[in-house]
């Protein structure tokens, strides 16, 4: 009876491993496609609201997924808090807030990092083609994000499990 519920344990543990893997992969594509929307948000406050970029980024905040969100309202708080600190500056502190927390890859925070070097820094047209760029740049992440959970998703459901009967079928 033990040797069973040992087992049942080992089992339900090795799964959870994988799902809990697996899970990394399917909230990526939905944190992309949230950051997505959020810099269509930023591009239509610059470009046709003329909003102050403190302002535009805390009317994103706002507006967003809350997965994102952290990221628009901590740069906005930066730039609001009259330290002197660029628009740059303020982006990669919240960036770094921002980064460990989510399910996003080196390249992805690289894109974002390229887009917070040019913000604040040149008039409207210029920040609104920057933010096209990252946005097309992200979308091609996307793509790949939703290939990769489509492919990972289901071999790690399936390697968790598979893999704690392993274990109990050596063990026993």
């Amino acid at each position: 009876m033990l040797k069973l519920i040992g087992a049942a344990v080992v089992v339900f543990f090795c799964t959870l491993i994988g799902m809990t893997i697996a899970s990394s992969y399917s909230r990526r594509p939905g944190e992309i496609r949230s950051l997505l929307n959020a810099l269509q948000i930023l591009e239509t406050e610059i470009s046709y609201g003329a909003t102050p970029l403190p302002d535009a980024l805390a009317n994103v905040a706002a507006r967003c997924d809350q997965r994102v969100a952290l990221l628009f309202s901590r740069t906005s708080e930066e730039l609001m808090s009259l330290r002197g600190i660029t628009a740059r500056e303020a982006w990669d502190i919240a960036l770094s807030e921002y980064y460990p927390q989510s399910a996003l890859y080196k390249t992805d925070r690289a894109i974002l990092m390229e887009l917070g070097a040019s913000l604040g820094i040149s008039d409207r047209e210029d920040q609104v083609k920057h933010l096209v760029l990252a946005k097309e740049q992200l979308k091609l992440e996307h793509v790949k994000a939703e290939e990769a959970s489509q492919k990972n998703t289901k071999v790690y459901n399936y390697l968790g499990f598979l893999g704690g009967l392993t274990v109990v079928l050596i063990l026993i």
